[in-house]
């Protein structure tokens, strides 16, 4: 083993018994023979144990009290032995191969994570040919991280829990995490940290499944909890590395850092649409479905683009398509298109789209957060 990494699967589970055999499966059939798996039960009342007692010998059980996601990442860290560790939601699945993928990339001393695009199944477990994250950074951001702080929109999106693989020898430094602030969202204390310590790479095919259900945090959460949850991490996250900083004897700018935040920034761009954007109106909300808001925003009802009955379905197949979709929903009422900064690259990549906006609707408002079109007002809006 001393020429090969092992590497360590974390399957972090609550009440999913009804998906946990996938998840199990997935992660003993990688065709990365140095590989560990481990399955953490945080005080499930479903039939989880029995499940994971099934696989006796075959992976290492860890069951405990309910702690929360915090809580259970630090206790399947705590017996894993992996030099690359990747953390596995129980209603999720890798491919086979994604270990194999992930390995060589390790290679580097300087790489702390490596992150991938997962497909989008349904309950049932069949793809809905929606993919997770399709577009992730990858590079060097200590420098960004320094300037603008941790989980600022240079260093997101980040792939969710089952969409990373990170270096033991960054978790030691940042684990055990606060369990108390984080018994949901824990992936984010690990992606939020991780491009402060080293280079980030990126798979572009998807590497795992990511499985939208009725009983996904991130669904049955309304956006102003998730809000508000945010900023609150974000905090955590900036004292924290602030502390790791200042013992290295620098000094970082907490408010710049508070102002560049994911969060925050969210925030302003709310606090701005419901400026602009008159109560009880629709409005088309491009933001690659990055943002999580619930379908009405302080009494404005948002439209995804592009959406499939109802629900965000991806970035447009061509400028031909925006143009008939863009236009659809105007005629059907909606009164402004909104274009969150996640989205910003689609000006150049829908160039014609983005001269047909400029062109025939007057553009209300422009920052770097967000841009505007009133599509009730010719170009020359003022």
């Amino acid at each position: 083993m001393s020429e090969k990494k092992l590497a360590s699967i974390i399957i972090v589970n609550y009440n999913y018994g009804r998906f946990l055999k996938q998840a199990i499966e997935s992660a003993l059939s990688q065709t990365y023979p140095h590989t560990e798996v481990i399955v953490v039960d945080d005080g499930s009342t479903d039939n989880s144990r029995e499940i994971i007692t099934s696989y006796d010998g075959r992976i290492i059980p860890v069951v405990k009290q309910n702690g929360g996601q915090g809580s259970a990442f630090n206790s399947g860290f705590t017996v894993s032995g992996g030099n690359i560790v990747c953390f596995l939601d129980s209603d999720d699945e890798l491919l086979p191969s994604t270990l194999e993928m992930v390995v060589n990339h390790f290679s580097d001393p300087e790489v702390v994570k490596v992150h991938w695009p997962l497909w989008i199944i349904n309950s049932e477990g069949r793809k809905t040919g929606r993919i997770k994250e399709p577009v992730l950074p990858e590079g060097d951001f200590r420098a960004v991280v320094m300037s603008h702080g941790p989980m600022s929109e240079l260093t997101l999106p980040s792939a969710p829990t089952s969409g990373n693989a990170y270096a033991r020898a960054f978790l030691e430094q940042v684990l055990p995490m606060p369990e108390a602030k984080y018994r949901v969202a824990a992936d984010a204390y690990l992606f939020g940290l991780a491009p402060a310590f080293g280079r980030i790479k990126r798979l572009a095919e998807p590497q795992g499944l990511w499985r939208s259900h009725d009983q996904n945090t991130s669904r049955r959460t309304c956006f102003e909890i998730k809000l508000r949850d945010g900023a609150v991490n974000h905090e955590e996250l900036c004292l924290i590395l602030s502390r790791v900083l200042q013992e290295t004897g620098i000094q970082p700018d907490l408010e710049s850092w508070r102002a560049a935040g994911w969060w925050p920034r969210i925030n302003l761009s709310i606090q701005e649409i419901t400026a602009l954007i008159p109560e009880g109106k629709d409005f088309i909300l491009a933001d690659g479905d990055g943002w999580g808001t619930d379908e009405f925003i302080a009494g404005r009802r948002r439209i995804s683009f592009i959406e499939r009955d109802g629900k965000y379905w991806g970035a447009p197949d061509d400028d031909e398509t925006a143009i008939d979709e863009l236009e659809r929903l105007r005629e059907s009422g909606a009164g402004f298109i909104v274009f969150g900064w996640p989205v910003f690259w689609w000006f150049d990549y829908y160039r014609r789209f983005y001269n047909y906006l400029r062109s025939r609707y007057g553009c209300a408002l422009e920052n770097d957060r967000i841009v505007a079109f009133d599509l009730q007002q010719g170009a020359s809006y003022q």
